[in-house]
């Protein structure tokens, strides 16, 4: 067997050679992409479940970040992210969750465009060790003419096992490509799910421990800066209200026009024509 084998991959020629690199290649690939995505199984409805309990039941925000360190999921490694940012504004924690999430879809993606590449390539040097061995065959009839077509129908059938054997590499490559890809969807929707889980567990929480308004920490931190930012602009326009002039009717009497707070007497008698001259305030 190992005998036909060599014999075959000399029959190809020199393009077999890279067809053996890519198919070794994509093997590699392949296995270790197994071992990855095996590690990365999780039962999600399982592993929600003993979240919601720690957060919701126990209301301890660490044994839910125990149970994610138990698990070496993308899943996990994402809740435990947003579940770290626990406190903190609903944006903040949204954010951290889509940037864990876009790690681990990068980590699970490592390496597969090497199986990709190898689907695109290895039926292209097949045909193109196809095509330089039909070149050699019509070189060979060129020289000894139809009076041996035994040895042109022999370079024919050499030169078409390089596109078989690179369909035999890329068909494979191209399979298994498709299904790391599935199972790359399935752990997208699975971290969706978790995050949309856990910002609503969080919700829960604050609905619990602020009553049925739900203010979260955030929230409130912000309501109560608000409530006394509010106060404070109060505070300033009281101490800075119009003040009311006071002045007489003469024309020729300066002396008189004062400032009166809102509190004093409605009428100010002119300290230059005496007590008969009363007049109201006026607003400036």
């Amino acid at each position: 067997m190992t005998g036909q084998v060599a014999e075959y991959f000399r029959q190809g020629g020199i393009f077999m050679w890279p067809l053996l690199f890519f198919s070794v290649l994509a093997a590699t690939v392949a296995i270790e992409r197994f071992i990855v995505f095996a590690k990365a199984k999780i039962n999600v409805n399982e592993f929600l479940t003993k979240i919601r309990k720690a957060l919701l039941v126990n209301r301890n925000v660490k044994e839910a970040i125990k149970v994610c360190e138990q698990n070496k999921s993308p899943v996990a490694s994402v809740m435990k992210a947003g579940l770290l940012r626990y406190g903190h504004s609903r944006e903040d924690i949204e954010k951290t969750i889509e940037n864990a999430a876009l790690y681990e879809l990068d980590r699970l993606e490592k390496r597969l465009g090497v199986l990709a590449t190898t689907a695109n390539v290895a039926p292209m040097l097949g045909f193109l060790g196809t095509v330089a061995g039909m070149i050699k065959s019509f070189a060979t009839l060129a020289e000894q003419g139809l009076t041996n077509p035994a040895a042109v129908a022999v370079g024919i059938s050499e030169a078409l096992i390089t596109t078989a054997t690179g369909l035999i590499i890329a068909i494979p490559a191209q399979l298994v490509y498709n299904w790391y890809t599935t199972k790359i969807t399935r752990f997208v929707r699975d971290i969706e799910t978790a995050s949309n889980m856990l910002v609503e567990t969080f919700t829960e929480m604050d609905s619990q421990r602020y009553g049925q308004g739900g203010e979260g920490q955030a929230e409130k931190g912000v309501r109560r800066w608000h409530s006394s930012a509010v106060g404070t602009a109060k505070t300033q326009r009281q101490s800075s209200r119009p003040r009311w002039r006071t002045s007489c009717s003469c024309s020729s009497c300066s002396s008189c026009s004062r400032t009166r707070s809102k509190s004093t007497v409605r009428e100010w008698i002119c300290p230059t024509r005496g007590s008969g001259s009363r007049f109201p305030r006026k607003r400036r």
